[in-house]
């Protein structure tokens, strides 16, 4: 561990320091956990377990970039990073495109002197690399950082998220007009006049019901066009290595569905103090032929955990595909936050001037795909239930 060279606070104050040794990131499990817990705006995709995991399964050796805030000897912030050349140079968050936000992790009881300590080491590596966050969700922790950045920057439009409030089933069918929320009920009634049967699964049972999920995932989607990442090894390790410290820390929950008698739906869903987001399911093709809804019987399920002392929002993640609509959930769109310094600025204007010509690609899709469902033409977009 090597400390940020734009740190040279007393060793009273807070310290920056620069985590680059990929067994020290993987051993800050116990501190990062804490952090995590006391910072009111993270995302499961913060957690120690998913980010360590997914360096493992995604990490490029020598790349890795976790800067580090103590305070009295306590972690009160961090950033984890790991460093990029191509296609330019760039500090970017660890989680990659299967998390589906980023941030930084901040205490609440000392965010000032974090975001100030922060801010300096980040300051300090934008020498040479532009810091780039993408998939920021509104409210996140690098909001203050992007603030109080003292060189270019530079905000971008990023993904659509589509979020319900924290209410139970009846709560959120309250919110439905009265003939859809008519329908709804019916398929619930029809969960239960089937037989279907949900149970959380355990800790001890963790990894067995994670490969059920996946080999699900794959029988629903046999066929069909399938998020390629999701059938690839590498996602499947990850996945069975983050979920069991995941489970015991009540950053996720595993949910499977029998009907007579036999598994044949599974559900995972992240959580965090504020938020519960539907990550991945798999549910059998016959599922189908016995006509269950499947979409309304996860979200049921996840009403579960949205509730309580603490409620969560549900989010249904990236993506504004149809047939989350029917719920008529609110828009949230996440940004890309740009940070550089005058020597890396060219790397922001770079970015920005080709994020701007995908954006005008993607649009002009879209406009083509309305003009040919007007026309007649089979312009449907894929995908049904949530992948």
């Amino acid at each position: 561990m090597s400390t940020a060279p734009a740190s040279t606070a007393p060793s009273s104050l807070p310290t920056a320091e620069l985590c680059v040794d990929e067994d020290e990131f993987e051993a800050l499990a116990e501190p990062w956990g804490r952090l995590h817990r006391a910072c009111a705006a993270a995302t499961p995709f913060q957690s120690h377990a998913w980010l360590a995991s997914w360096w493992r399964s995604y990490g490029s050796r020598g790349r890795l970039r976790v800067l580090l805030v103590h305070s009295g000897g306590r972690l009160i912030a961090a950033a984890p990073l790991m460093r990029v050349d191509r296609p330019l140079p760039a500090l970017k968050p660890l989680g990659g495109a299967i998390s589906d936000f980023t941030d930084v992790l901040l205490d609440d009881a000392c965010r000032e002197e974090g975001t100030e300590a922060l801010l300096s080491g980040l300051y300090a590596l934008a020498r040479t690399a532009l810091v780039d966050f993408g998939e920021v969700r509104p409210g996140a922790c690098v909001e203050s950082l992007y603030e109080r950045w003292p060189g270019p920057r530079r905000t971008l439009t990023a993904s659509d998220c589509l979020e319900l409030p924290a209410l139970p089933i009846d709560g959120l069918l309250k919110r439905l007009p009265a003939p859809r929320a008519q329908r709804a009920r019916a398929k619930i009634r029809k969960l239960a006049a089937l037989g279907v049967e949900s149970r959380v699964v355990p800790v001890e049972e963790v990894e067995s019901s994670v490969r059920t999920l996946l080999h699900l995932h794959q029988l629903q989607w046999q066929g069909r066009k399938v998020t390629p990442e999701h059938l690839q090894p590498r996602f499947h390790e990850h996945l069975l290595r983050s979920m069991r410290p995941m489970v015991a820390a009540g950053e996720a929950v595993l949910t499977e569905f029998r009907l007579d008698g036999e598994v044949l739906a599974a559900d995972l869903t992240l959580l965090s103090g504020t938020l519960a987001g539907g990550y991945l399911y798999g549910a059998h093709p016959r599922l189908r032929e016995r006509k269950v809804d499947v979409a309304t019987m996860l979200l049921e399920a996840s009403t579960r955990h949205t509730g309580g002392e603490h409620p969560r929002a549900l989010s249904l993640l990236r993506g504004n595909e149809p047939y989350k609509h029917h719920w008529r959930p609110e828009p949230v769109t996440n940004r890309r936050f740009l940070l550089a310094r005058r020597r890396t600025a060219p790397l922001v204007h770079a970015v920005a001037w080709g994020a701007s010509g995908r954006q005008w690609a993607k649009r002009r899709l879209r406009e083509r795909a309305g003009d040919a469902r007007r026309g007649g033409g089979d312009a449907r977009r894929g995908g049904g239930a949530p992948s």
